[in-house]
């Protein structure tokens, strides 16, 4: 049978990006569920082969100003409780963490822009690997603890949670290696008051996007394609 995943997206442009393509060849059926606008109770936690959690602008501890997040967590938390393959994207990866029992709190500075992973040991033997020397996308103001039993894979001298693997089948990613240069524009107007606040140049931020997008294009999908290679669907 086909493999099936679901990505829960939170803005529209911050969708599966680079990762669709690689979802598509590997054979995978995909499907969106928009939250706040999709009801996230029709979601069966454990019955998709892939949960993919993407980003957004919003806090993953805000259950009070965005009730939906109380739903999504319980996903969430039901999902890797079964062991089931789950992938977080920023707010994802965050929402992964808080699901797992760890705190999620600002940094003390936005990360926005582009800059290198340093990876770890256990990064180094993963598919992150691809990703050794090259810039990517980080767009956050928050982060997290490192969750129980994770292992803890790449940190960058603003945030030293960059990325956790919970055994094979969880992988919670703060930056954004899914990111699709070609659709930065979006990026930029719908994070322009964002942009303006932290100071940014959105130029600059043009200008890094298509010099180091090609780059993350081709290594991100190497990531991608390795993590879900290793995946156990049965």
């Amino acid at each position: 049978m086909q493999p099936t995943a679901i990505a829960i997206r939170h803005v529209a442009f911050e969708g599966l990006g680079i990762l669709e393509p690689v979802l598509r060849r590997a054979g995978y059926g995909l499907r969106t569920c928009d939250a706040g606008i999709d009801d996230l109770r029709a979601i069966e936690p454990t019955r998709d082969d892939l949960l993919i959690v993407l980003g957004g602008p919003i806090g993953a501890c805000e259950d009070d100003r965005y009730p939906f997040l109380t739903e999504e967590l319980h996903v969430i938390e039901r999902r890797l409780a079964a062991g089931r393959p789950t992938l977080g994207i920023c707010l994802g990866a965050q929402l992964m963490a808080r699901a797992l029992g760890a705190r999620v709190h600002p940094v003390p500075a936005k990360e926005i822009g582009w800059a290198p992973l340093t990876l770890t040991a256990a990064g180094r033997s993963s598919p992150l690997a691809h990703l050794d020397g090259r810039a990517v996308l980080h767009w956050h103001g928050d982060t997290f603890d490192l969750p129980p039993g994770a292992a803890l894979l790449a940190s960058t001298d603003a945030c030293a949670h960059q990325a956790f693997a919970l055994d094979r089948h969880a992988l919670g990613l703060q930056f954004h290696g899914e990111a699709e240069a070609a659709d930065i524009e979006r990026w930029l107007i719908g994070h322009a008051c964002e942009i303006a606040a932290a100071g940014l140049d959105p130029r600059r931020l043009r200008a890094d996007s298509a010099q180091h997008g090609p780059r993350l294009r081709e290594a991100g999908a190497r990531l991608f394609s390795d993590w879900l290679a290793g995946l156990d669907r049965t």
